[in-house]
């Protein structure tokens, strides 16, 4: 149990210090990724507002069968594309806890690759 605790504070400790550093406006919101085993979550947030301006998940693209670091990359695609209609057209990049790497590396690759700035 206390291997358990000290990873989940190691997590919570790397997400503090991402966070203190990150923070979304109206005009330059937070895109925060979030994923699970199967999937990954990406919104981008107005943190002086407290809303969440866009939001998307993989699983409701209905996707066609691919890698998850593929799919991760479709997905940052489309948030660019959602954020470009709502006229957004930089954000900064919230990785929570997570290294840049893998998926959530293609997540801040297909959204600039879909017209987003960092």
């Amino acid at each position: 149990m206390n291997k358990e605790k000290a990873k989940i504070e190691k997590q919570q400790r790397r997400k503090a210090r991402v966070r203190a550093k990150v923070f979304g406006t109206a005009k330059k919101p937070r895109l925060s990724v979030n994923r699970s085993l199967k999937f990954v979550y990406v919104q981008l947030i107005d943190d002086e507002n407290n809303k969440t301006v866009v939001s998307i998940y993989q699983k409701s693209l209905k996707l066609e069968k691919k890698s998850k670091t593929e799919l991760a990359f479709e997905v940052g695609k489309e948030i660019a594309k959602k954020a470009l209609i709502k006229k957004i057209k930089e954000c900064v990049f919230d990785r929570s806890s997570y290294k840049y790497h893998g998926r959530v590396k293609a997540i801040a690759q297909g959204a600039r690759d879909g017209g987003l700035k960092f």
